[in-house]
C-alpha cells in the first residue's frame, strides 16, 4: 500500500506558498491604496504605477472630422430647438478665393464621377444588361435635371442687387422640380416600362431632382461669395450617394432597391447639410413675390431652351437605341463616351478663365486681333488634346476600361476613336457658343440648335436601324459636326459684320468735313450702335463670370476696372461731337 503522505506534504507546501503570495500582494495593494484607489482602476491586472499613469493621462483630443461633425450637429440641433434656421449667426467667412477654387473643383469632380463609377459598380455586381438599364435611367435623369435647373443658376449668382429675393428663387425651383418629377413619371408611363425599370428610373429621377433642388441653395451660397461651402455640399452629397448606393447593391444585389436607397440618401444629405447650411450662412430673405417668380420664368426661358435643346441633341442616339437595341448597348455607348466627356471638361477648365479677358479684348477694336488669336489658339489646343487622348486611350485606356468593367472593349477600338473625335467636336461647339455669347449674339444659337435637332431626329435613327451600336456612335459624330459647321458659319458671319461696321466707322471719322455727308451719319450710327453694345456687355458680362469677378483680390479687381475703362476710350472718342474733336483742315 502506497503512502499518501508525500503527496499530502507537496499539497501542503503549495498551499503555504500561495498563502504567502496572497499576503504579499495584499500588503503591496495596501501600500499604494492612497495613490491609486480601486474604484478608478483603468484595467485589471495592471501595476500600481501603470494605473497611476493612466489616471493622470489627458483624454485624447478628437480629430478634425469628428470635431466638425460634432460642431455641426450641435449647431443644427440648437437651431431646430429654437425653431429658426435663418436667424442663426454666420460662422464661415466669405471672399476665400483659394478655398472657392479648391472646393468647387472637388465638388464638380465628385459630382461628375458619380455616373462613371456607378456604372462600373453596377456592371461588376449585377451584370451588363442591368448596367445598361441604369445608364439609360441616368441619362434621362440628367436631361430632366435641365428642366429642374431651368437655366436659373447663372442668373441667380449674378443678381448681386437681389432684384429677386431668395424666396423667389426657392419657389421657382420647387415648382420646376415638381414639374421634373411629373414629367419623369409621365415619360416612364408612356414608354411602358416594366416594374423594375420603372422603379430604377424613378429612384434615379428623385436623386437628380435633389441635385436640381440643392443647386438653388448652393447658388445662394455662391451669390454671397461662399462658393467653397457650395462645393462642400455638392461633394458631400455625391460621395454619400456613391457609397450608400454601392453598399446597398452589394448587400441586396437588387438594382431597384439600390436606386431607391440612393434617392433617400440624397434627400437626407439635403435636409441635414445643404438646406440648413444655405440658411445659416446667408442673410435672411424677403418674402416671396408671385410677380417676381413669374418674371424669373420669363427671363430664364431662352437660356433654358438653348441648354435643353443641346442636351437633347447630345443624348438623342441613346434614346434611339432604347427603342431598337438591348440595354447592354447603353452601357457600351456610355463607357465609350466618358473619355470624350473628359475632353469637354478639360477644355472648359482651360478656356473659361479666359472669358473675361476675351470680352475685354473684344471691347477694344485695337485688340480684336488678340481676340482672334485666342480663338485660334484654343482651337489648336482642342485638336492637340483630342489627339493626345486618342493616343493614350489606344495605348492603355482600352485595357483599363476592360479591367474596370470586366468586359472586352478591344472589339470597340474603332468606335472609341470615333467617339473621341466626337468629344473634340463637342468641346469646339461649347467653346464657340461661349465666344458667340461674348459677342452677345447667343439668341442666334437657339435657331441653330433647332436646325440641328431636326437632323438628330432622323440621322441616328437611320444608322442605328442599319448598323446598331456603330450607327449610334457614327450618327452622334455626324450630328455634332453639323452643329459645329453651323456655329462656325454663324461666328464668321458675326465677325465679318463687326469688321465692316468698324471699317465704316473709321472711314467716317477720317473723312474731311466738306465730304463727310452721309458717311458721317453712318459713322455716327455705327458709333452709337457700338456704344450700346459695349454697355450691354458691361451689364451682362457678370452673368457668365460672376463667380470669377467677385472672387478677385482688390488689386486684381482694380486692374480689371482700369482695363475696362481703357477699353471704352476708343468708343467715347469715336462718338464725340465735332467741336470737341475737330478734324484737320
Amino acid at each position: 500500500m502506497r503512502d499518501p503522505r508525500p503527496a499530502d506534504r507537496g499539497l501542503s507546501a503549495r498551499h503555504v506558498r500561495t498563502s504567502e503570495d496572497d499576503a504579499q500582494s495584499a500588503r503591496g495593494h495596501g501600500a499604494h491604496a492612497s495613490a491609486s484607489p480601486s474604484d478608478t482602476t483603468p484595467f485589471l491586472g495592471a501595476s500600481a504605477r501603470a494605473r497611476q499613469d493612466e489616471a493622470t493621462k489627458k483624454p485624447r483630443k478628437p480629430n478634425f472630422i469628428t470635431r466638425q461633425v460634432n460642431h455641426w450637429c450641435n449647431r443644427l440641433l440648437g437651431a431646430v430647438s429654437e425653431r429658426s434656421l435663418a436667424a442663426q449667426e454666420e460662422q464661415y467667412a466669405a471672399h476665400r478665393t483659394t478655398r472657392d477654387y479648391v472646393w468647387n473643383s472637388i465638388g464638380i469632380g465628385a459630382w461628375g464621377m458619380v455616373f462613371p463609377i456607378l456604372t462600373v459598380v453596377v456592371t461588376q455586381l449585377v451584370g451588363v444588361e442591368q448596367a445598361g438599364m441604369f445608364s439609360m435611367a441616368f441619362v434621362t435623369g440628367m436631361l430632366l435635371m435641365y428642366l429642374a435647373n431651368y437655366g436659373v443658376r447663372t442668373y441667380q449668382v449674378s443678381d448681386l442687387d437681389e432684384r429677386h429675393s431668395f424666396s423667389d428663387y426657392q419657389l421657382n425651383r420647387w415648382i420646376t422640380c415638381a414639374i421634373m418629377v411629373a414629367v419623369g413619371f409621365a415619360y416612364c408611363s408612356i414608354r411602358g416600362y416594366a416594374s423594375d425599370m420603372f422603379t430604377i428610373s424613378l429612384g434615379v429621377y428623385m436623386y437628380k431632382m435633389v441635385d436640381g433642388l440643392a443647386d438653388v441653395y448652393e447658388g445662394r451660397l455662391q451669390q454671397v461669395d461662399k462658393l467653397y461651402l457650395a462645393g462642400i455640399s455638392q461633394a458631400f452629397r455625391s460621395i454619400v450617394v456613391l457609397v450608400v448606393f454601392s453598399l446597398a447593391l452589394l448587400v441586396t444585389h437588387n438594382l431597384a432597391v439600390a436606386c431607391i436607397v440612393m434617392a433617400v440618401a440624397a434627400i437626407v444629405t439635403f435636409v441635414v447639410l445643404t438646406f440648413p447650411l444655405a440658411l445659416f450662412e446667408t442673410p435672411k430673405s424677403r418674402r416671396v413675390s408671385p410677380s417676381s417668380v413669374t418674371m424669373l420664368f420669363k427671363n430664364c426661358f431662352p437660356l433654358f431652351l438653348a441648354l435643353f435643346l443641346y442636351a437633347l441633341i447630345d443624348n438623342m442616339p441613346k434614346f434611339v437605341m432604347e427603342g431598337v437595341l438591348s440595354y447592354d448597348n447603353q452601357l457600351y455607348f456610355n463607357a465609350l463616351y466618358f473619355p470624350a466627356q473628359g475632353i469637354l471638361l478639360t477644355i472648359g477648365l482651360i478656356y473659361k478663365p479666359l472669358l473675361v479677358r476675351m470680352a475685354e479684348a473684344w471691347n477694344d477694336p485695337a485688340k480684336r486681333g488678340k481676340f482672334d488669336l485666342i480663338i485660334v489658339a484654343i482651337m489648336g489646343v482642342i485638336v492637340a488634346y483630342t489627339g493626345a487622348t486618342a493616343l493614350v486611350m489606344g495605348w492603355i485606356g482600352i485595357p483599363i476600361m476592360s479591367f474596370l468593367y470586366g468586359l472586352d472593349f478591344e472589339q470597340f477600338r474603332g468606335l472609341l476613336f470615333i467617339m473621341i473625335a466626337a468629344g473634340g467636336v463637342t468641346a469646339a461647339i461649347d467653346f464657340l457658343y461661349q465666344v458667340i455669347t461674348v459677342l452677345r449674339r447667343q439668341r442666334a444659337v437657339t435657331r441653330l440648335y433647332i436646325i440641328t435637332f431636326g437632323f438628330s431626329l432622323f440621322v441616328p435613327l437611320l444608322l442605328v436601324n442599319f448598323t446598331g451600336l456603330p450607327g449610334a456612335v457614327i450618327g452622334y459624330l455626324i450630328v455634332m459636326c453639323i452643329l459645329l459647321v453651323l456655329l462656325v458659319s454663324e461666328y464668321i458671319g458675326i465677325r465679318l459684320g463687326f469688321s465692316k461696321e468698324t471699317e465704316d466707322a473709321a472711314a467716317g471719322v477720317s473723312s474731311p468735313i466738306g465730304v463727310r455727308g452721309s458717311g458721317a451719319t453712318a459713322a455716327a450710327r455705327a458709333a452709337a450702335h457700338e456704344k450700346v453694345r459695349v454697355r450691354a456687355i458691361k451689364a451682362e458680362l457678370e452673368v457668365e463670370d460672376a463667380a470669377t469677378t467677385r472672387s478677385m483680390s482688390p488689386a486684381r479687381a482694380a486692374a480689371h476696372a482700369k482695363a475696362r475703362a481703357r477699353s471704352e476710350e476708343p468708343f467715347s472718342a469715336l462718338s464725340a461731337p465735332d467741336d470737341e474733336n475737330p478734324q484737320p483742315q
